[in-house]
């Protein structure tokens, strides 16, 4: 072996590990509270992120189940939403969800604590160690508020204006669902009533799911839907996006679950991150294959929209508790939310309430049995009980439901809900947008 090279480049590759040994040697010195604080505020904009990209999971499931018509609808309701979303999350909703003091303790944080930054370079000294940074704290948490409006797209797609949905998610999100989660998340009376949801089957999937049911019951279903006693069905126009989206979304509810353990300082925190993660995923597969099992038996043939509700209802069932259960148990609790789905959305039918996506069965009543299961385990702190989930159950979806019945009844006399026949006939792409996602194709 030549070894004229030997020397230069051990020299070399101390000069390169020198840096990153200084590094290594500082972080090793580094106090044990700010360690916390840097990992914590990174498990934030990570998950954040992963929670955004759910954003496009919604839109693409959507586009993929309504007909072709409607598509640009969905996608532009999607975009306004989420960014709707954002500005009243920034302006009301975070000071309402986390209050510094409350307006009325345990029920009412202050309106119009607008959010604030820390300052620009801030150092060691000066930031609060405790926790995790603010702007990584309001991005992740925004993430949470955002699907809870996504939820109620689907359910009343194809004969809603769009304006009136948009009004409808501004009170949503800037009120009634920072409200509602205030009670457990921002330390309210749910809490210290001992209602556990650790990443919201309750707070985020069945609120969302209650405020779609209470604008279905309102806006009534679409043309055509319900027939001579029979349901008709309206095939969506891509399910190829519609998997897509759902793919999207199984990715993005690993920030959803795993960043919910809200540290990532210590090895037991990240620990727990990793076991949120193979617990989440283990719900989703067991969800899809129970949905997959139950339609063969009943149909004869495999649903493929069954599938994939199936998986997403098993994201929403381990959502509340992704932590505490085994392997096994997370398997048992998804799958019986994949069951859920493909028993209840025939059950809407029958009783008229049109949900073009699913949206009922998968957040709805899928978010009441997962946070139901948590007793299962007793969640994280063992201390979990059916009198206390029950409680916030009922508490929050009887909240959600109510104001959002009466938000809807307001809009449905002050601007109208519905589109006209003929726009709902030629679909809403061309009547309320002047634009097609097909312009090549024929109307779907």
């Amino acid at each position: 072996m030549n070894t004229k090279f030997l020397l230069p480049l051990a020299a070399v590759a101390t000069a390169a590990l020198a840096p990153s040994m200084g590094l290594a040697q500082e972080a090793s010195t580094a106090p044990a509270a700010e360690t916390s604080y840097i990992f914590t505020t990174l498990l934030f904009l990570i998950g954040g992120f992963l929670v955004f990209w759910m954003a496009a999971g919604f839109a693409m499931l959507e586009a993929g189940l309504v007909r072709s018509k409607n598509v640009t609808m969905q996608l532009t309701k999607n975009i306004a939403l989420f960014s709707i979303a954002a500005i009243m999350y920034w302006l009301v909703g975070f000071g309402i969800m986390y209050p510094g003091e409350w307006l009325i303790e345990g029920w009412l944080g202050p309106f119009f604590a607008v959010t604030s930054l820390e300052p620009m370079g801030i150092g060691a000294a000066e930031a609060t160690l405790d926790y995790a940074s603010v702007g990584s704290d309001f991005f992740f948490q925004l993430m949470f508020c955002a699907t809870t409006a996504s939820i109620v797209s689907g359910t009343l797609a194809e004969r809603m204006k769009l304006w009136p949905f948009l009004v409808f998610v501004v009170v949503l999100t800037g009120f009634i669902y920072p409200i509602e989660a205030s009670w457990q998340w921002g330390g309210g009376w749910l809490s210290e009533a001992g209602f556990h949801d650790f990443a919201g089957s309750t707070l985020v999937h069945a609120a969302g799911g209650a405020a779609a049911l209470a604008g279905a019951i309102i806006l009534g279903p679409r043309i055509g839907k319900y027939k001579d006693g029979k349901v008709v069905p309206m095939p969506g126009s891509n399910l190829a996006l519609a998997t897509l989206g759902t793919f999207i979304l199984w990715l993005g509810w690993f920030g959803f679950n795993g960043g919910s353990q809200l540290a990532m300082g210590t090895v037991g925190d990240v620990t727990d991150v990793s076991r949120i993660f193979a617990n989440t995923n283990m719900a989703a597969a067991a969800g899809a294959v129970a949905a997959l099992i139950l339609t063969q038996i009943l149909y004869g043939k495999v649903d493929l929209t069954m599938v994939l509700n199936g998986a997403l209802a098993g994201l929403v069932s381990i959502t509340a508790e992704p932590l505490a259960p085994s392997l096994f148990l997370s398997l048992i609790i998804g799958a019986i939310g994949g069951l859920i789905v493909v028993v209840t959305v025939p059950l809407l039918d029958k009783l008229k309430i049109d949900d073009v996506v699913g949206a009922i069965p998968v957040h709805f009543f899928a978010g009441i049995w997962g946070t139901l299961a948590v007793v299962l385990t007793g969640g994280y702190t063992g201390e979990a009980t059916l009198g206390a989930q029950i409680l916030g159950i009922v508490s929050i979806i009887a909240f959600v439901f109510v104001t959002s019945l009466i938000v809807w009844v307001i809009l449905k006399a002050v601007m109208g809900l519905r589109v006209s026949a003929e726009a709902e006939v030629n679909g809403l792409d061309v009547s309320e947008l002047g634009m097609e996602a097909y312009p090549d194709f024929t109307k779907g």
